[in-house]
């Protein structure tokens, strides 16, 4: 089941994006390190109820975080639509032992459909350039990739940024 994450919650989540970190690295995916995504990070997205699990019989297997907070670097993006009611998704992560069961999917069901129920207009998102099951996976639920964002503590390749219309 899908419930909004608790301060209880904060370790176990960080272990479960670093365990997302380490197979990404394994795979040559540079996308996470110790910068991002902190644990000061996740305390933030709980204390603001901004980040949900996916929690199963009291086991934590993914996560997501969206809101309508837009992140200063998405200023210079250009986007299909006005910056008016967007929902912007971050830290979508599935432990690795679980992933390829469809977690990420319904995970991102949800997000979709609490947004379109407080009726906005679009999701945004970024995903990594070099992760190619990423950008794969949200062109798959109808995204559609934009330009280029920047994060350089993380990487020096870009995040493409990624936005599906709601209907």
């Amino acid at each position: 089941m899908i419930r909004k994450a608790l301060i209880s919650d904060l370790e176990t989540v960080k272990s479960l994006t670093e365990a997302c970190a380490e197979k990404m690295i394994n795979d040559g995916i540079f996308q996470w390190n110790d910068h991002y995504p902190s644990k000061e990070i996740f305390r933030k997205d709980i204390e603001e109820e901004a980040l949900y699990v996916w929690d199963d019989k009291n086991q934590i297997k993914g996560c997501i975080m969206f809101s309508p907070e837009k992140d200063e670097v998405y200023y210079s993006a250009k986007w299909l639509t006005q910056d008016d009611k967007n929902i912007y998704v971050h830290r979508l992560a599935v432990h690795p032992k679980f992933q390829k069961k469809g977690i990420g999917n319904k995970l991102m069901n949800f997000a979709e459909s609490i947004a379109k129920k407080l009726n906005f207009i679009s999701i945004r998102l970024d995903t990594f350039s070099q992760n190619k099951s990423n950008n794969k996976f949200y062109e798959s639920r109808g995204y559609q990739k934009l330009g280029d964002v920047f994060f350089r503590k993380q990487s020096e390749f870009p995040f493409h940024c990624y936005e599906k219309i709601l209907n």
